[in-house]
């Protein structure tokens, strides 16, 4: 008789019963595929048994000729055509990349639509192109591995990459011809690794807050979490997505030029030259007290306490984000329970030993800092998929930055503020501005400031076939919705006649170096000059109705209801206004000149009213006028 051998759904050992997911971790220094096997995330290796492949694309004529390490073997011979560092570069304009300095060697070209294209010996390459290289040459290891075709990936991002890095990365998988499951932040990638909410806790009603500080090659991110049994939930986050591992190198890279009296513009070859001694120098420290330096022709020695010199202003820069984050997230430091160190760059002893200060104690890095993010994303991979019940993990990750839309006055009035849990929907009404108005435009943006003018322009578009009705009296519905991956889709629709437009926000480049987080200082230094310049902007706004529509009216009525005083008294007080409206800065000032010509005003209304009322009683009976 034979035995049939009975599994559980989601758990068969038959291979075709399960589908092959991914996690894959896309770093600017090295990139990593991960997948769970026996219930346990393991790193996949080339065929050499190497789990790093390192982030570097080389190009010849006829176009790539490798990828990873062979790649990463023609960065100082010829450096114009072998690409590092290129996740820094995802989502930016070209003006946003200059201002990296000559911190990249690579000549650069825009086209149409912005994207800045890296020249090489085989033409234009943008920087999703060469990251889907990377992301192909991982999925090749992943089917390699599993013998068969991948069903899907979860590719993991900073937490503070905007809509536009988010969205690039996402196309570079799709030219990669990989299926996106999520992109998963990262910090809340590796909190799933350390499986932080499967840790045993006398008190199983326990929340648990955890920070996970994120210092890779090019990025660093803070997240606050609030852990408990399967639930992971994202309080706050915060960082920078234009500074890593490579910023340290470039200091200790400049200290080199110093030394060596190295003060003519350098090419190509000596920047590549320099970064790689640098980088060796850090590393080295890590294990010794100093290093000795062999380097065009000339010796020098570093020590560790000139390199702490060096570093600790841009490490402090991180802890600064850490106590925003902190603020934010609305917790004491003491509470927080454990504190992650993830990325390459907390190897150095000087991170781990600044983090443990500010947070008053040892930070956890038992996991391989390099691997843990793939690992984490593994895991989600396999719930995502279906191999493994979506009930044993829940994530509730966060925005970075708020999303709004421009008001009249070109103020922002904030739709999804930042930190606000995602996947999320919220809608508001808006209204016409002019009689008779058939047209609405939207403009979508990011940021915390007041004004328009101080965020970030995600997208426009515009709302046709709207009714003519009187000035604020149609109603338009925006709506926003921001998905798991933290992509945003904006509609609006004018409900009385249920026209509607919507828009895929996709913009073709992201926030400039260090700008995200200096949106958020300056949303907090310039908050109450916001507040006053918002107020008189809504003033402005109040004005400008007021003028337009007792303009209207006097052009209409007024020589026939007004006498020649009271005709002459309300010109001059409109005209003051207009003088008052271009000049104030005070919005209580202005206020006043509207009520009081308000005020003035309103015998005039009345006898406007009078005069409609009459004209549409006219000729009417009694019993008319009522039934009417």
């Amino acid at each position: 008789m034979a035995l049939l051998q009975i599994s559980e759904p989601g758990q068969s050992p038959q291979p075709h019963q399960r589908k092959h997911a991914v996690g894959i971790d896309l770093g600017t220094t090295n990139s990593l595929v991960a997948t769970v096997r026996s219930g346990s995330a393991d790193i996949l290796p080339d065929e050499q048994g190497r789990n790093l492949l390192p982030s570097v694309v080389h190009y010849e004529a006829e176009g790539v000729s490798c990828v990873g390490y062979e790649a990463a073997e023609h960065n100082s011979s010829d450096p114009l055509n072998t690409l590092t560092s290129i996740k820094r570069l995802m989502g930016r304009g070209l003006d946003d990349i200059k201002r990296l300095g000559n911190s990249l060697p690579y000549d650069f070209a825009a086209d149409e639509g912005g994207m800045p294209k890296i020249k090489t010996a085989h033409g234009p390459v943008s920087p999703i192109q060469v990251s889907a290289e990377i992301l192909r040459k991982l999925a090749g290891r992943a089917e390699l591995a599993f013998e068969g075709m991948l069903d899907g990936a979860v590719i993991t991002v900073p937490a503070y990459f905007d809509e536009a890095q988010r969205q690039a990365t996402k196309d570079a998988a799709t030219l990669a011809g990989i299926k996106v499951l999520r992109l998963l932040n990262e910090p809340t990638a590796a909190a799933i690794a350390y499986g932080l909410d499967a840790e045993e806790n006398e008190d199983t009603s326990a929340q648990r807050l955890i920070a996970v500080y994120d210092l890779g090659g090019g990025t660093f991110d803070i997240s606050i979490l609030r852990l408990s049994k399967g639930v992971f939930e994202v309080l706050a986050t915060g960082g920078d997505s234009a500074l890593g591992g490579d910023d340290l190198d470039h200091a200790i890279a400049n200290w080199l030029c110093s030394e060596l009296g190295m003060t003519h513009d350098l090419d190509p070859v000596e920047q590549r030259v320099l970064l790689e001694t640098a980088k060796c120098a850090k590393e080295e420290l890590t294990e010794t007290d100093k290093v000795e330096l062999d380097i065009l022709d000339a010796k020098l020695v570093l020590t560790k306490d000139q390199l702490h010199e060096l570093v600790d202003g841009l490490i402090d820069q991180t802890l600064s984000a850490c106590k925003r984050a902190i603020r934010d997230a609305g917790v004491k430091v003491n509470l927080i329970e454990e504190v992650v160190l993830v990325g390459g760059s907390t190897r150095m002893p000087r991170v781990a030993q600044k983090v443990a200060e500010l947070f008053g104690r040892q930070p956890k890095c038992s996991l391989d800092p390099d691997l843990v993010v793939a690992m984490g994303a593994a895991k989600q991979a396999e719930v995502l998929i279906g191999n493994k019940s979506a009930d044993d993990m829940l994530l509730l990750d966060v925005i970075p930055l708020s999303l709004g839309i421009e008001t009249m006055g070109g103020l922002t009035e904030k739709l999804i503020h930042r930190n606000t849990t995602i996947p999320v929907a919220k809608a508001q009404e808006f209204t016409t501005f002019k009689d008779g108005q058939t047209a609405m435009s939207i403009h979508v943006v990011q940021g915390d400031r007041e004004l328009v003018s101080d965020c970030r322009s995600l997208a426009r578009f515009e709302l046709r076939g709207i009714p003519p009705m009187v000035a604020g009296s149609a109603k338009i519905q925006v709506s926003y919705q921001v998905d798991a991956d933290g992509l945003l889709n904006v509609s609006a629709r004018e409900l009385s006649s249920g026209v509607e437009s919507s828009i895929e926000v996709k913009p073709s480049y992201g926030l400039t170096d260090n700008e995200i987080t200096q949106m958020l200082q300056d949303s907090f230094s310039h908050a109450r000059d916001d507040m006053r310049l918002r107020a008189l902007r809504e003033q402005q706004v109040e004005a400008d109705r007021m003028l337009e529509d007792l303009r209207a009216a006097i052009d209409k009525d007024g020589e026939s209801l007004l006498d020649t005083t009271e005709l002459k008294c309300l010109e001059v007080a409109l005209d003051e206004l207009q003088v008052l409206r271009e000049s104030c800065d005070d919005h209580r000032q202005l206020a006043n000149q509207i009520e009081s010509i308000g005020k003035s005003s309103e015998d005039f209304a009345a006898r406007r009213m009078d005069v409609s009322i009459k004209q549409a009683l006219a000729g009417l009976s009694l019993d008319e006028a009522l039934d009417k």
